[in-house]
């Protein structure tokens, strides 16, 4: 299954959940290990009371650090949204910061509100951002690694490639989810599974949490709502399992 396969409606409903419901899910499917798949710490969103980003990678190495050698700072950004333009897929714009430590900011206003106008949904990038001001405006979900004032030699090396951000290989067209709480990919094969699965799981939390908020709470009523709580995850771990897609 590639990302022209999967029906919007299925990005719709999964922009219900956030994204650690969405990591609790994948876990069932016993598919990755349970320390793969998601962006670690370095990696923050920019705008935490967003709701949660949902698109498909496009990806892009960036450096800023020297001064290019032909043509002018922001070189390549024209081919990038030629690249961006050739589809309506909803876009989350990845870039992987090639100076080390990054030097510059790898976005700003101009940036982000050129990729929203060709219908990005978001950006994720492992340097940093600026024009947080400018940019909040446009409800635009940006993570990044911190902040920095200045462009340098802003250059957009290589387009459509897999790139490494926040510990996690990201390659073109990957599905990615993410809130204030950080960023995951979603197989794209499981997407349709996953919206199933937040469902569930949330109505398997609901017994504990509903339990907790009644009052009058005792460590022996505990007990047994948690007990149901973990009999109903595990069922429909089993359940979601079964209908994962067989691998030939």
């Amino acid at each position: 299954m590639t990302s022209a396969d999967l029906p919007a409606s299925v990005l719709e409903q999964l922009r219900k959940f956030d994204t650690p419901t969405v990591c609790n899910v994948l876990e069932l499917f016993e598919c990755r290990p349970r320390t793969a798949g998601y962006m670690d710490g370095r990696i923050q969103a920019c705008y935490p009371a967003l709701p949660p980003m949902v698109g498909f990678a496009s990806t892009a190495t960036f450096r800023a650090g020297a001064p290019p050698r032909g043509g002018d700072t922001y070189m390549g950004l024209g081919n990038q949204v030629e690249l961006i333009a050739k589809n309506a897929l909803p876009k989350v714009v990845v870039f992987q910061d090639l100076d080390d430590p990054a030097v510059a900011a790898t976005f700003g206003e101009i940036m982000a509100t050129t990729y929203k106008a060709f219908g990005c949904v978001g950006l994720i990038t492992s340097g940093a951002g600026r024009d947080l001001d400018q940019v909040e405006p446009l409800k635009f979900p940006c993570f990044t690694s911190g902040t920095m004032c200045s462009h340098g030699y802003t250059q957009i090396v290589e387009l459509d490639v897999p790139v490494r951000v926040g510990g996690v290989w990201v390659n073109p067209g990957d599905l990615l989810h993410g809130d204030r709480n950080g960023v995951t990919t979603i197989p794209i094969e499981l997407a349709s599974l996953v919206v199933e699965g937040c469902v569930g799981f949330m109505a398997a939390e609901a017994v504990v949490l509903n339990y907790l908020k009644a009052g009058n709470v005792t460590a022996k009523g505990y007990i047994p709502a948690r007990d149901e709580c973990k009999r109903q995850m595990a069922e429909l771990g089993k359940t979601l399992r079964a209908k994962m897609p067989k691998v030939e």
